[in-house]
């Protein structure tokens, strides 16, 4: 019998996993290392439903200019940021993190190959 295919879903919350603590991805960075460039949308709405007993760092992910996109998730906004915050994640204004020092690429990651996922 051979092993299961893993799901989008399943994909997706693999990489959410790696991000490192002080980092953070976007939407779109999760959907091209996925093979899938045009679905940073469905990569949102998996994480808007991931399971709060999978303790992921989903708060590690913004849309592609930095801002908090998925705050409404955690409750607000100011959650999201405070949790990024904790990390040391520095911010351009108070809903918008600085890309261009916390970005963390997936298909960078000699560890990860999220397209082939076992």
């Amino acid at each position: 019998m051979s092993p299961a295919i893993p799901t989008f879903p399943d994909r997706v919350y693999r990489v959410v996993a790696h991000i490192p603590h002080g980092r953070v991805t976007t939407y779109g960075l999760i959907a091209r290392s996925l093979g899938a460039p045009r679905s940073a949308r469905m990569v949102g709405w998996v994480l808007r439903r991931t399971p709060p007993e999978m303790n992921l760092p989903c708060h590690r992910v913004v849309n592609r200019i930095g801002l908090l996109s998925g705050g409404w998730h955690f409750g607000h906004p100011d959650i999201m940021r405070d949790l990024l915050r904790d990390e040391s994640i520095p911010f351009r204004d108070d809903y918008q993190v600085d890309l261009s020092t916390c970005l963390w690429n997936p298909a960078d990651d000699p560890d990860l190959d999220s397209r082939h996922v076992p």
